[in-house]
């Protein structure tokens, strides 16, 4: 059994998404990958769902990583923000539900955390943080894609942890723990 695993981190959006890789081998972390797919361009929301999925499928098949952990949408006043944020999320936890990829959802806050010590981190110090930790020389001007390898470092720090969010191992996993979304 290799004590080695990839977590790809997501931090969902219709405007820009961003993500990370890392590589876990025992309790070291090694930074792989971050970059953002970038739909700010396309006026169309299917269009950009359909993008999401396409560019997570292309990330899963691409780098194999044994998890994801993805940012849980934060309650905003904006609802149709809210829903675009969800729907996001979704498409991108189903393009990893499809390869039976476990996917670990964490709250914003909780991301921040476990990076910095507080939750009411900044997106800067946050990215400052991932810099020193994994030795990044420079940082994205974008920090969409920080927030994604932020999420794949709180997944590393939590494991072992018994309560770490939701996380799903597949379809059936995902609909026994939301029964309360199931249409009856």
């Amino acid at each position: 059994m290799s004590n080695e695993k990839i977590i790809l981190g997501i931090d969902p959006g219709t405007t820009i998404m961003g993500f990370g890789l890392i590589k876990v081998t025992g309790k070291k972390m090694e930074f792989l990958q971050l970059n953002e797919l970038n739909l700010k361009k396309y006026s169309d929301h299917y269009l950009k769902l359909k993008l999401i999925f396409e560019r997570t499928i292309e990330l899963i098949d691409t780098h194999h990583p044994d998890e994801i952990a993805i940012e849980a949408p934060f309650f905003g006043k904006n609802v149709q923000s809210m829903l675009k944020l969800g729907r996001a999320q979704g498409v991108a936890m189903a393009a990893g539900l499809s390869r039976e990829i476990p996917i670990t959802e964490y709250a914003p806050k909780k991301i921040k955390m476990a990076i910095t010590g507080s939750g009411n981190a900044s997106k800067e110090q946050v990215a400052k943080m991932l810099q020193s930790l994994l030795g990044l020389k420079t940082l994205p001007k974008n920090l969409d894609s920080m927030d994604g390898l932020a999420a794949a470092v709180c997944h590393f720090y939590n494991q072992g942890r018994i309560e770490i969010g939701k996380s799903y191992s597949g379809w059936g996993a995902f609909v026994k723990q939301n029964e309360d979304r199931v249409k009856k």
